[in-house]
């Protein structure tokens, strides 16, 4: 029998077909874009050739996914013998829908892959509240405009190619039909494959999981296989269970064990740098910026790094102050590291800790201070209220939430509102307003280093690289400085210490794993001239810590009911942070990563640079770090959750 004697499966076919290639194109742009960040081209040793045969597998699980409504529609128009123009018509539309919408997620997939280093996920729509700051993003950002019109010249084709496809195979010959039986037969067979292609696999036991795409030690192409719409859709329906059940990676007792043996350990005494064993003068003042993807790979902390560092302020702060050159950021978003700062909390996979309906009371750095008789403020350069900032820090011991609504309008320009240098000076004379009244908390969020991004060219800056991405890193460090000139000109410059940290890192050149350890390598540094001897902490330390230890300096009482600890009394024997579905563990020679939606992990021997699963050879350590992490993470679920039914029952009783 002639194939187009079967014009319904033809149409379908080839409609497939299609979709697969233009999938497969978007993999490849993928992926030039990515090797085209990395400082040298990567050698992927022969292997992209499977990381594309993977990813034709997981476009034919989506492809499957969106032509099984068309394909039982076909089924029932060749058994019955349906010839309606309207009836087909509607199957090509759900088709052309659905691919549209794919390339669309695709499209949007390789700068967000490109900045966070995992594909498209549901976390991306956490800011759909801030539609505002999300629409200016993308017309501001020339590679998002540049996206954008890549995915419309790719629909309009797509959708003028399948007009082509549907005339010749489809629209022409409704009039034919196969025989009966032959149809009946093909039919099931189309039904069975549509079936076996929504699975991904032929195993009983378990359908296709992004867990399958992982086939090497490359963290890349182990990647570059899924498919966006598939990891978009996985993510949703984990956060969707994340949101309405509890966190449930341990049992509560576990957890209360792992915290209890943690926190209740002997103090160190030897850990205690020369020059810090009398306590900070009393009030003492705290300034502390908040530094938009400063990742260590950007200033003097770097291990390895073609450009070097781009931060000369920062580094010169470090080279006088307490550095702690081994911090690593809780998560990757901003919301991640404002929470974790002040707050000594980790993040909690993918959940948005700042957005809660009962917003939890907290007993962070902001409440220990304020118990002391600090004013406290949290200056940002934008909507006070993205990402519910506004509502959480006022909720949680900040007397003033300062943002974009206070700024002169002349002054806020772009996206992200305010340029930083401008913000710091907002700083300083929010700083001499309260000094007067006494010690005070000052917590400065900068933005400029975040796309879409805006370079002012009316102040004395003078960048020494070419590419925008480096100059904006250069002119947050100017910031930095305009900051501190700004501040040694005050009177409460001598009793003041400056507390520097990130938000979160950036992804910087290639990645050896699974995460990518500069996402979450970032800078802490403790300045105060004369009162804080300059010195290196080398181990283990984390963004929850910085409360902890700063309190510990105090000259004053203070209680740590956090998951933070006070380093400068007791090392850190993991550290540990969360990148949506997965969790880092990391001890002073091994990293391991946990993908929480597969239940699997990988532990690799960082300390040497190997990339090779050694989880096989070290189950007992795999199992320690486990055991650890799951605890401190459900631990603090705990406690938050909580703190937040004593405050829903209080709120019931006023």
């Amino acid at each position: 029998m002639k194939n187009k004697k079967i014009p319904r499966l033809n149409y379908l076919l080839t409609s497939y077909l299609l979709g697969i290639i233009i999938f497969t194109l978007f993999r490849v742009v993928n992926t030039l874009v990515y090797c085209n960040g990395c400082e040298n081209w990567p050698d992927f040793e022969g292997l992209y050739p499977k990381a594309l045969l993977m990813g034709w597998r997981f476009d034919t699980v989506i492809s499957c996914y969106f032509l099984a409504l068309p394909a039982l529609m076909l089924i029932v128009a060749e058994l019955a013998h349906i010839r309606s123009k309207v009836y087909h018509q509607i199957i090509h539309h759900i088709i052309v829908t659905f691919y549209i919408v794919g390339f669309l997620a695709c499209a949007a997939d390789i700068p967000f892959f490109n900045t966070f280093f995992i594909r498209l996920d549901a976390v991306a729509t956490q800011e759909a509240d801030s539609i505002g700051i999300i629409a200016n993003m993308i017309v501001s950002e020339p590679r998002y405009i540049a996206f954008l019109f890549a995915f419309l010249a790719v629909a309009a084709g797509y959708w003028f190619a399948m007009r082509s496809i549907y005339r010749h195979t489809l629209r022409n010959n409704l009039d034919t039909f196969a025989p009966l039986g032959w149809a009946i037969v093909v039919s099931l067979l189309l039904a069975l494959a549509i079936f076996a292609g929504m699975r991904g696999r032929l195993n009983k036991k378990s359908p296709i999981r992004v867990g399958t795409a992982y086939f090497c030690s490359d963290p890349f192409l182990n990647q570059i296989g899924l498919n966006p719409v598939f990891t978009f859709i996985k993510s949703a329906e984990e956060l969707n269970k994340s949101v309405n059940k509890p966190l449930d990676l341990t049992d509560s007792a576990s957890a209360e064990a792992v915290y209890q043996a943690e926190h209740n350990s002997p103090a160190d005494s030897t850990l205690m740098l020369a020059g810090l064993t009398a306590p900070l003068p009393e009030g003492t003042n705290v300034v502390m910026v908040i530094m938009e993807s400063m990742t260590a790979e950007k200033t003097c902390l770097a291990e390895s790094s073609s450009i070097g560092s781009l931060t000369p302020v920062l580094d010169s702060l470090m080279a006088n102050g307490l550095v702690f050159t081994r911090t690593y950021s809780a998560g990757i978003h901003t919301y991640n590291g404002i929470y974790s700062s002040l707050y000594s909390h980790p993040a909690l996979l993918a959940r948005h800790t700042m957005k809660h309906t009962i917003v939890p009371q907290m007993d962070g750095l902001p409440q220990q201070l304020k118990k002391a008789g600090y004013s406290t403020a949290y200056l940002m350069t934008h909507d006070e209220n993205f990402d519910n900032m506004q509502g959480f820090l006022y909720s949680n011991a900040f007397d003033s939430v300062i943002g974009q609504s206070y700024y002169p309008k002349n002054e806020i320009i772009g996206t992200w509102g305010i340029p930083d240098h401008v913000l710091m000076r907002h700083a300083v004379e929010h700083c001499n307003s309260v000094a007067k009244d006494g010690p005070f908390l000052t917590v400065i969020m900068t933005c400029s280093d975040h796309t879409p991004y805006y370079l002012p060219d009316d102040i004395d800056f003078h960048p020494s690289t070419s590419k925008i991405e480096t100059q904006m890193v250069e002119y947050a460090d100017y910031s930095i400085g305009e900051l501190m000139r700004m501040a040694r000109q005050q009177p409460w410059f001598d009793n003041t210490v400056f507390v520097f940290i990130a938000d979160h890192g950036q992804v910087w050149g290639s990645s050896k794993y699974d995460m990518p350890l500069s996402y979450h390598h970032v800078p802490m540094l403790f300045y105060y001239p004369g009162k804080i001897t300059p010195s290196r902490y080398d181990g283990l330390a984390l963004q929850i810590d910085l409360g902890p230890t700063l309190l510990g300096m105090m000259p004053f009482t203070s209680s740590n009911n956090t998951c933070g600890l006070d380093l400068l009394r007791q090392p850190r024997k993991f550290a540990y942070f969360s990148s949506d579905d997965k969790i880092g563990v990391m001890d002073e020679e091994y990293f391991y990563v946990y993908r929480v939606t597969d239940k699997d992990g990988k532990l690799y021997h960082y300390a040497i640079g190997q990339t090779d699963d050694a989880s096989a050879l070290l189950p007992q350590r795999v199992d320690s770090m486990r055991q650890y992490v799951f605890g401190m993470l459900q631990w603090s679920f705990n406690k938050i959750n909580e703190r937040m039914m004593i405050k829903e029952k209080e709120e019931s009783e006023e």
